[in-house]
């Protein structure tokens, strides 16, 4: 079986994400947004804009509480950026995940409904 790209896993978080809280139906509609951020070196006028190394692939506005997702495949290693970001949030009392799976991104969000 071909192992998920971080892209796969992140759409299909989307997806499933989307249909289930964000859409017009739904009360108290969510927000899952992407930030991207891959281009820190080739662009200096993102970076005096705002763009910053180690932010999360992106973030959730669930339930009253803000949340920040990096996707990574089953091998996939967090930067030093990553870590750094993290922390910084975690500080501050935020909640960051790393995710590897729609099945873990599904069961966080669960966990956040209860």
């Amino acid at each position: 079986m071909k192992a998920e790209t971080e892209s796969k896993i992140q759409q299909d978080c989307y997806v499933w994400f989307t249909n289930n809280y964000c859409l017009e139906k739904h009360e108290n509609r969510s927000i899952m947004f992407s930030v991207p951020n891959e281009s820190i070196g080739s662009q200096q006028r993102k970076v005096n804009t705002g763009l910053l190394r180690g932010v999360s692939d992106t973030i959730i506005i669930h339930k009253g509480i803000c949340m920040f997702v990096e996707f990574k495949t089953i091998t996939g290693v967090v930067s030093i950026f990553q870590k750094q970001f993290q922390q910084r949030l975690e500080s501050q009392g935020f909640k960051y995940y790393v995710v590897r799976s729609l099945e873990q991104f599904q069961s966080i969000i669960k966990k956040a409904n209860e």
